[in-house]
């Protein structure tokens, strides 16, 4: 009965994303790499946590701090997502996801504004899919092999913290080659410096 309840909704995600036009997105080739046992198992180990997205603080300066991040950000994303739940939802999700990945909450905005314009359910011409533009590949290397999954907000935003972090781990923290590595274009400056744009404007 749940089995079959998850079908019919992963059924209805697809269905949606085919009705919808190919976003505007800037998500490139992501390039498949071998990767050594113990990384995948990482990498699915923490994609595979399914700790709900609720921060907690010990410290009440720490939870207003959030909280006034929070207000200022729902603000500031009102035009491209209207409705309220839905933006909070967004928000609080990024911000553990990000915090949860180790990464900075504004350069996981900035990924999401030059990947997909905070499109839910934006598909790349290649294929990539969700708010961070997940390529399917990554669902089957370190998921259930479902890419229909991807276009789930907090599984598409925990895939792409996960991929960005082991980038920039492979990259020994460079944020320049560690973005042009997630977005399959290493080396050249374009897609980095967009989002690195991106990143100075939300903070």
């Amino acid at each position: 009965m749940v089995a079959a309840a998850a079908g019919l909704r992963r059924r209805r995600l697809l269905a949606l994303a085919a009705l919808a036009p190919v976003a505007r997105v800037r998500a490139g080739a992501q390039v498949e790499e071998p990767l050594a046992d113990s990384v995948r198992t990482a990498l699915s180990a923490a994609v595979h946590n399914s700790a709900p997205p609720v921060p907690e603080f010990s410290d009440p300066a720490q939870r207003a701090r959030y909280q006034d991040w929070l207000a200022v950000h729902d603000k500031r994303l009102v035009s491209r997502m209207p409705e309220g739940n839905t933006r909070l939802d967004f928000l609080s999700t990024v911000w553990y996801e990000a915090k949860r990945a180790g990464l900075d909450v504004e350069l996981v905005l900035g990924v999401v504004q030059v990947e997909s314009a905070f499109r839910k359910f934006a598909i790349s011409r290649v294929g990539a899919r969700g708010f961070m533009q997940v390529m399917p590949f990554w669902a089957r290397l370190i998921g259930d092999g479902d890419p229909g999954v991807l276009f789930h907000t907090q599984t598409n935003l925990r895939f792409g913290c996960v991929i960005l972090r082991h980038y920039m781990d492979r990259e020994a923290g460079d944020r320049f080659m560690a973005l042009g590595r997630y977005n399959g274009s290493r080396g050249q400056a374009a897609y980095p410096d967009a989002v690195l744009a991106a990143t100075r404007a939300w903070s």
